[in-house]
């Protein structure tokens, strides 16, 4: 292995780090002196900062990650953004009688308005995202049922997108890169074909409304 593959395997497995070296963020002798030691590790042997400095400089940027004018101009077209608040998260191991359970909520609520519902199924287990107002009816539809985790104090952030989102790649890492380098935690992404929903704690809402309302505008 030389001091080039080792940099470029560094970076590679990082893609926050890799995108910024690519946007010129990143003092890159500040960066060759921490990578030197676990180069040094792999290598089995000293290598000079100098070097590493320039296997970094020399090192092509991953285009993969790059913000590339197609996902400038697609941010741009996103539509309606829509917050809800007071939501609770409940995740159940998946059973023979659960999905009896998701169409009696569905049943009851069917009718009402300004009740927020979505339900993800996994191969192991179900998430439930749910107005608060609902927690007695989950508790008691859903009695038999093993809970496996449950949030409250949440908030959900849906993005309207253009239908050609499915033919452009990176847009929902983009979208969870801003989120996550403003120090978001987002607990649950709810997908369809042409909406995304971001669930936040409480706390995280009004900076989060904020980093995605700016995407529109980059």
């Amino acid at each position: 292995m030389t001091i080039a593959q080792a940099v470029d395997e560094l970076i590679s497995g990082s893609p926050f780090l890799e995108e910024a070296l690519s946007e010129e963020l990143i003092n890159v002798s500040s960066l060759a002196r921490k990578l030197k030691p676990e180069i040094e590790k792999r290598l089995h042997k000293k290598v000079q900062p100098g070097a590493v400095v320039m296997a970094i400089n020399r090192r092509p940027a991953g285009p993969s990650f790059r913000i590339t004018k197609e996902i400038r101009e697609f941010m741009r077209k996103l539509g309606d953004v829509i917050v809800r608040s007071d939501l609770q998260d409940y995740t159940f191991e998946n059973s023979t009688g659960l999905t009896a359970c998701n169409r009696q909520l569905m049943d009851e609520i069917g009718g009402e308005k300004d009740i927020f519902c979505t339900i993800s199924q996994g191969v192991f287990e179900t998430t439930l995202v749910v107005s608060s107002a609902l927690d007695a009816r989950i508790k008691q539809i859903y009695k038999k049922e093993k809970l496996l985790a449950r949030m409250s104090k949440l908030s959900s952030i849906t993005i309207r997108l253009p239908e050609s989102n499915t033919e452009v790649s990176g847009i929902y890492y983009f979208l969870l890169k801003n989120l996550a380098w403003s120090g978001i935690n987002v607990c649950e992404v709810i997908s369809t074909s042409n909406e995304v929903t971001f669930v936040v704690e409480e706390k995280d809402v009004h900076n989060a409304f904020s980093k995605l309302m700016g995407i529109k505008n980059l």
